[in-house]
């Protein structure tokens, strides 16, 4: 468990330190399509109006979610691949197949939620907080990560920071079904018969790259949904997911749900490839921490 939150650690700062401009820019187009022509025309007025601190914005919170994710995930991988294989009646040692560790990676993400929506409710408003001013949708934005956390809890109490909740299970349970589906997969393509486990780095970088994009090209709309539902609501009642998704398909057209995509495939490469190579490799060490015991 030790080695695992370290790997999160070093993954989450790695990721987060490289991919937050994407990831800002991403929350930016989801949420005010309108504003922005495309990626570079997002980084480039997001330069121009706040400067290179405008691509940070809810850094602290983002590497709060990303380490607190992705620790609750991979202890949880493990426990769930447990139960698949009661489920299908297997040995504890059984190898499971792609698909089931796909599944089990789909559980244990709905665990993985619970922690990450109120981290990611306060790294969108941060990200999102300069749009909100210059839309007129509030007249004084909060700058700070306590300002915001102050601001949630004095409107709608702690129960405000599970806003959006539901479009986070909605995108991470079957996402992440995408993400060790697509990563298994990938894996057993580059293994060609041998064992997995004797796959180099730049094999699994591109696996976990490939697992992350499998699941941001899955689940990408519900995840506009979310962003717009947990920036809005700064402005007041918000429609839940179904009032919402009906009303950007009815007055934007379906391609507004993709607003932003170009950044987070990016992003989502990149930064997945390392999580996946440092979990492999912290895991393997583990392993032999444990053998040799």
């Amino acid at each position: 468990a030790a080695l695992l939150t370290s790997t999160a650690c070093l993954g989450g700062t790695a990721c987060v330190v490289t991919g937050q401009p994407f990831d800002t820019a991403k929350v930016k187009m989801q949420t005010f399509p309108n504003m922005y022509k495309g990626l570079v025309d997002c980084f480039v007025k997001t330069y121009k109006q706040v400067g290179l601190r405008g691509f940070y914005k809810g850094t602290t919170p983002a590497l709060v979610a990303n380490i607190a994710e992705n620790s609750v995930l991979f202890m949880c991988y493990g426990f769930c691949q447990q139960i698949v294989r009661r489920i299908v009646g297997v040995d504890r040692k059984t190898k499971l197949s792609d698909l089931q560790n796909a599944a089990a990676g789909s559980f244990a993400s709905a665990f993985a939620t619970l922690v990450l929506c109120p981290t990611e409710l306060v790294k969108c408003r941060l990200q999102a907080m300069h749009e909100m001013q210059l839309s007129g949708k509030i007249i004084q934005g909060h700058n700070t990560v306590w300002s915001v956390v102050k601001g949630v809890i004095q409107k709608d109490g702690p129960l405000g920071f599970y806003r959006g909740l539901s479009s986070t299970l909605l995108r991470e349970v079957p996402g992440y079904f995408f993400f060790f589906g697509g990563y298994e997969l990938s894996r057993t393509f580059f293994a060609s018969g041998r064992s997995k486990d004797e796959l180099g780095p730049i094999p699994l970088l591109l696996s976990g790259g490939f697992g992350g994009s499998c699941l941001w090209i899955a689940v990408y709309p519900v995840d506009c949904v979310k962003s717009r539902i947990q920036v809005l609501s700064m402005a007041g009642k918000q429609a839940g997911f179904m009032g919402t998704f009906v009303t950007v398909v009815r007055t934007e057209g379906v391609l507004a749900l993709y607003s932003g995509l170009t950044p987070t495939m990016i992003r989502a490469f990149v930064a997945n490839g390392a999580l996946f190579l440092a979990y492999e490799y912290s895991r393997k060490l583990m392993m032999k921490q444990i053998d040799s015991y």
